[in-house]
């Protein structure tokens, strides 16, 4: 995990992001335990009951679940779960302002799925040309 904090939302938010970008990434699996809360606080320098409050959110969020004496875990389901929600925000929030941009920018779907190599083929050509 990313040692660094941005001032844009409050760090155990931040750190609840964190942990569920490791989830779709695959860094931690339905089933695997979470850091402890104690080593988590240890390691970025922060207040345990700040780590605490973003495990919880998760477990409210029913990602991870308390295993008493034992720590907190992965639900099975968590994975599919956030892919859903996650592309259900994508095209909500994100993805409306990334094609009023390609619009504005006039860019094919060629363009697009090539990752601009063609744009850039057409701009050497004109180079070239001179």
């Amino acid at each position: 995990m990313d040692r660094e904090w941005n001032d844009n939302q409050p760090i155990y938010r931040q750190l609840r992001d964190r942990v569920v970008a490791m989830i779709l990434d695959g860094v931690l699996k339905e089933g695997d335990p979470l850091p402890s809360v104690r080593n988590v606080a240890a390691d970025y320098r922060l207040n345990p009951l700040t780590v605490l409050k973003s495990y919880q959110e998760l477990v409210d969020e029913e990602l991870v679940e308390k295993r008493r004496g034992l720590g907190m875990f992965v639900k099975d389901g968590a994975r599919s779960m956030l892919l859903k929600g996650e592309r259900r925000k994508f095209l909500a929030e994100e993805w409306p302002r990334i094609y009023e941009n390609i619009q504005r920018l006039g860019l094919t779907a060629d363009e697009l799925l090539n990752g601009g190599a063609g744009h850039r083929s057409k701009s050497k050509t004109k180079e070239e040309e001179r």
